[in-house]
């Protein structure tokens, strides 16, 4: 994998929203993976001025979602379908139809489950998928010991996230639903390019296992190492345990400048 050293969480989000702009001129319809929380608003950002400012055009652009809880009516304000809208629908003007994701109110999650995998491939699979990292090493939801080829599914949150998710619903950990809807980590390696944005300290360990380490279920970030189009985008905080992580500067300071990310 590719691992991108940035000043701060801005930079990080101008890298990336310009890698997803460089997509979408390549391919207008391209299908955009999303995360939520609060690592991709940068890019959120970074990706809306681009539109605002006519440097790209998002008017054919698809949006996929990652995951969501399950029992959240759809117009909660924390629903993760809720959440997407005002962070990335709206503000690149992206509509409604253009946006699918799995049902977190099905009476049947299971065949929710295997209703998105399914979507998700009659859409012609994701382009580009962005990742953040919780700090026990999960992706999406997709917590440690999670198998590396597992497909959307149901999950049961750790109680570390419930209390990292607390601070959405006003520090009231008993308000975070016990169990959400998530892409596989298998689902996830079909993504044709995978990024991964980290920022902050506390990520630093999880950033660490995930590059350096392992391959292990234990880290589920590490099946990033199995992708052939990983990128690992990290500020300098995240970056503190990387032993590599000079190396890592070296290399992408001499990357030829046309082949992006």
């Amino acid at each position: 994998m590719e691992v991108v050293i940035v000043p701060d969480a801005a930079a990080g989000g101008e890298l990336i929203a310009e890698a997803m702009a460089d997509l979408l001129r390549r391919k207008p319809d391209a299908l955009l993976g999303v995360a939520t929380g609060s690592t991709p608003l940068p890019i959120y950002e970074a990706l809306a001025a681009k539109v605002r400012a006519g440097a790209v055009d998002v008017s054919q652009a698809r949006i996929a979602q990652l995951d969501e809880y399950v029992g959240l009516p759809a117009e909660h304000p924390e629903s993760y379908r809720s959440v997407l809208r005002r962070q990335v629908l709206e503000p690149l003007g992206v509509k409604p139809g253009a946006f699918m994701g799995p049902d977190g109110t099905a009476s049947d999650v299971r065949a929710a489950c295997e209703a998105y995998d399914r979507a998700l491939e009659e859409a012609g699979g994701v382009d580009l998928q962005l990742l953040g990292i919780g700090t026990d090493g999960h992706i999406g939801f997709n917590e440690p010991c999670s198998s590396l080829a597992s497909r959307t599914r149901i999950k049961t949150l750790t109680e570390q996230t419930r209390v990292d998710n607390a601070r959405f619903f006003d520090g009231d950990v008993e308000q975070v639903p016990h169990h959400v809807i998530t892409q596989g980590i298998g689902t996830i390696l079909q993504a044709r390019h995978l990024v991964l944005l980290a920022t902050g300290e506390g990520k630093a360990d999880a950033v660490a296992a995930t590059v350096e380490g392992p391959v292990a279920a234990v880290c589920p970030a590490s099946a990033l190492q199995l992708h052939p189009h990983a990128t690992v985008v990290v500020d300098e905080a995240a970056a503190s345990e990387l032993k590599l992580a000079d190396y890592f500067r070296h290399t992408y300071a001499n990357k030829p400048d046309w082949q992006g990310i």
